[in-house]
């Protein structure tokens, strides 16, 4: 029953994020109890309580890119464009194009950057965070940087994660910008 039904949304998750799924298959296959512990994780990389949609996919996008080559930084794209975030700020974000952010989309990204590449200046940002949208606001970021990033990894770990993918918002091709190392 369980399988019954976790496929039915696997396959609704595929359609509406045009997102291979056949690693989540493979652990549902595999081990349900897994699975259910992924569904899990699905939860906290969704939660957001304070944080406005373009920092917090902001966030998100920096996450996937630090920990992907294409179809899970393009699945963020996809889920950013359904939750209405503006197309110019998902782009400028992709391209690590600051003057094109506006003042949320910077914050989120600046606090994404900070800590995924433990930069000096983490706690200055991590506080210009809380002082913008309180411990919540801090938690959402924090949950949508990081939690995200395991997905990638299960894929990687699990030897899902061997095709790129061109990363495209809408019709239009991006290219990405990589952090410098």
């Amino acid at each position: 029953m369980l399988r019954f039904f976790a496929e039915r949304a696997l396959d609704r998750f595929s359609k509406r994020f045009d997102y291979d799924v056949s690693y989540m298959r493979a652990i549902l296959k595999a081990s349900p109890r897994a699975f259910m512990r992924l569904h899990e994780l699905t939860k906290g990389a969704s939660h957001r309580e304070t944080a406005p949609n373009d920092a917090y996919y902001a966030a998100k996008l920096v996450g996937a890119m630090a920990e992907d080559c294409g179809p899970c930084t393009q699945l963020v794209v996809n889920m950013a464009y359904d939750a209405r975030v503006p197309e110019p700020q998902i782009e400028a974000v992709l391209t690590r194009n600051m003057d094109a952010m506006n003042a949320d989309t910077i914050l989120g990204f600046r606090f994404a950057e900070a800590i995924v590449s433990r930069l000096a200046h983490e706690d200055e940002v991590r506080d210009a965070v809380r002082a913008q949208w309180g411990e919540k606001g801090l938690i959402d970021l924090t949950y949508a940087l990081q939690v995200g990033r395991v997905f990638p990894m299960i894929k990687a770990g699990l030897g899902y994660a061997h095709a790129c993918r061109r990363i495209m918002i809408g019709e239009k091709p991006i290219d990405l910008v990589r952090r410098a190392a």
